[in-house]
């Protein structure tokens, strides 16, 4: 049997600077982790633009 899969996507803001502040994506990704939601890909569209977090939990 096939396994399935259920997505989430994550905006991380950027600060006043229009930068990533690491303590904020450690404390997202602590958070969904704890949640039972792993970590697939980080996605940074264009500078100063906010990161999109995707996780997948197995259903």
């Amino acid at each position: 049997m096939s396994k399935r899969w259920s997505y989430l996507t994550v905006e991380v803001k950027t600060s006043l600077m229009g930068l990533q502040k690491p303590e904020d994506i450690q404390a997202e990704l602590s958070r969904q982790g704890q949640l039972g939601w792993e970590l697939v890909n980080i996605i940074i569209p264009a500078p100063m633009r906010p990161a999109m977090l995707v996780f997948k939990k197995e259903i």
